[in-house]
């Protein structure tokens, strides 16, 4: 999305579709149940899990990152991947937020 048009858009609309934007691939997504499952990961063991290359899960890894969901610490030649829970929660806040509009105010649909 261009800055120009990002300023049209309120900071929790952004947030949104940030949050929006990591989960919209199905490998970011198992990816986070396989952090949530095991609360701490080394990126080699999620190559493991998943059919999907190194470079590949690092992708991934990053997108996630970028949106917050994520945190990486470096120890050595690996990085210890896992739920960012602050994040994690304001965007489970957020989202449910958006979700919980449609009980308020049903969509009368054509």
């Amino acid at each position: 999305m261009g800055t120009t048009k990002t300023a049209e858009y309120t900071s929790k609309e952004l947030s949104i579709a940030k949050y929006a934007k990591a989960l919209s691939h199905p490998a970011r997504i198992a990816i986070l149940n396989l952090l949530l499952k095991k609360q701490s990961c080394i990126c080699g063991d999620i190559v493991d899990d998943l059919p999907l290359s190194q470079s590949t899960v690092s992708q991934h890894l990053k997108e996630l990152k970028e949106a917050g969901l994520i945190k990486g610490d470096i120890d050595g030649a690996s990085v210890c991947y896992c739920i960012d829970v602050k994040e994690w929660n304001k965007a489970v806040l957020q989202l449910n937020g958006l979700f919980e509009k449609m009980n308020i105010a049903p969509v009368k649909c054509c």
